[in-house]
């Protein structure tokens, strides 16, 4: 009950303000403008990735991951010898993300292009490429498929931006993206 009640009782009958019709309708048309510049950042200006998604067992694809690495394994790096994986230009790459690490780290050739799939085999986690605006969120079941070509040569982090518990802060990987030696 309203402490002054309206001074007529069907108030939904009064006809619209004009002031208040303008108002509504240029909020219309700016929703309209933001919903365009979307789709527009989108196709343009390639500020969203196209990427698939698919449901998959994080058994199933850390199976593959292990695979992956195993076959194409260069060298290892860091203290807990994590391993370098370059594989062949145009391949398929597997990245897994786990408590508290992205696996393998992968070396990919500049100028080419690969189908990079990521996954998770626990938590939800965060992909975030640095230094270049790549950010996906990942979930354990799902397998997200990113075409990804390396324009610049040099490392790249990977960091978890999704809390994912007390190892968060160290959860990170790395793409070493190369030049191609002529031969």
């Amino acid at each position: 009950m309203a402490v002054t009640p309206p001074a007529q009782r069907n108030w939904w009958k009064e006809p619209i303000e004009r002031v208040e019709l303008i108002w509504t309708v240029l909020a219309f048309l700016w929703g309209i403008a933001m919903f365009a510049t979307m789709i527009l950042w989108h196709v343009v200006g390639k500020q969203n990735l196209a990427n698939e998604a698919y449901r998959i067992s994080p058994d199933v694809f850390m199976t593959r991951t292990e695979a992956f690495a195993k076959k194409y394994k260069v060298r290892e790096e860091g203290k807990t010898g994590v391993p370098v994986v370059r594989p062949p230009a145009g391949a398929d790459v597997y990245m897994l993300g786990r408590l508290w690490e992205w696996w393998p780290v992968l070396e990919l050739e500049k100028g080419q292009s690969y189908r990079l799939h990521l996954s998770s085999v626990d938590w939800q986690h965060g992909f975030s490429l640095q230094p270049i605006n790549v950010n996906i969120q990942v979930h354990p079941g799902y397998e997200h498929i990113l075409t990804i070509t390396p324009d610049q040569s040099g490392q790249y982090g990977i960091v978890c931006n999704e809390f994912c518990g007390i190892g968060h802060h160290q959860m990170t990987g790395k793409i070493h993206v190369v030049e191609r030696k002529p031969q």
